[in-house]
């Protein structure tokens, strides 16, 4: 199917990126939704990338949640490098990470660096140790 309306891949990592930013202010769905006007259903379904999020209404949460509209892009062209395992209509089709508390600290840490330099450095190196991880070298 290739009906524009319907979401995409995209649809869904801005719906993760908006999860995870009211998860890191500690919002639930409901209260975000009433600063919105919106029912928390319909947060629900942004956030699941089950319906798209208009360019008005991503500007509108940036502000609510004071953060650049291009945060919800971030990690875009990775994401979108990676082979689908299904139709992108699928809401299940391309599972994103699951953010524990945790890591949305590491990642609220790490957005505070405004150095870009040591940024690219500590992004390599965390991505290092990911990857001997799973090559089995725990050392």
């Amino acid at each position: 199917m290739s009906d524009s309306k319907l979401p995409s891949r995209i649809d869904r990592l801005i719906g993760q990126r908006l999860r995870w930013r009211r998860k890191e202010l500690r919002l639930t769905q409901e209260q975000l939704g009433e600063t919105l006007g919106l029912t928390f259903q319909q947060v629900q379904k942004y956030e699941k990338g089950v319906n798209r999020i208009s360019a008005g209404r991503l500007y509108e949460i940036s502000s609510v949640l004071d953060i650049p509209v291009l945060y919800f892009y971030e990690g875009a062209e990775e994401y979108l490098s990676l082979p689908a395992p299904g139709l992108a209509e699928d809401p299940e089709a391309a599972p994103l990470p699951e953010m524990d508390q945790e890591a949305m600290e590491l990642i609220s840490a790490f957005q505070k660096i405004d150095d870009e330099g040591l940024r690219k450095s500590l992004l390599a190196t965390i991505k290092a140790a990911g990857a001997a991880r799973r090559n089995g070298d725990d050392s």
